[in-house]
């Protein structure tokens, strides 16, 4: 993961714990929890596509038996 793409990834992760915690208090009025829970949603989305992205990127490689790593062909996951 890229070095910006992973604060970002970061600061969204740290954002929704915020959000939780938010979302939780008895002090926070209706309003302001559905704009938390409408920002919790878009942040979540975009979490989990970067987390789809690390997990491809991590399916191209494979282990070989001298115990390098190798990426794996596309045509051969198939």
């Amino acid at each position: 993961m890229p070095k910006k793409t992973k604060h970002i990834f970061e600061r969204s992760i740290n954002r929704l714990s915020e959000i939780i915690e938010l979302l939780e208090s008895d002090e926070t009025a209706l309003d302001e929890s559905i704009t938390l829970y409408k920002e919790g949603v878009e942040l979540l989305e975009s979490c989990t596509a970067e987390i789809k992205q690390a997990e491809l990127a991590v399916a191209e490689l494979r282990q070989r038996s001298d115990g390098a790593f190798e990426i794996l062909d596309r045509n051969e996951s198939e």
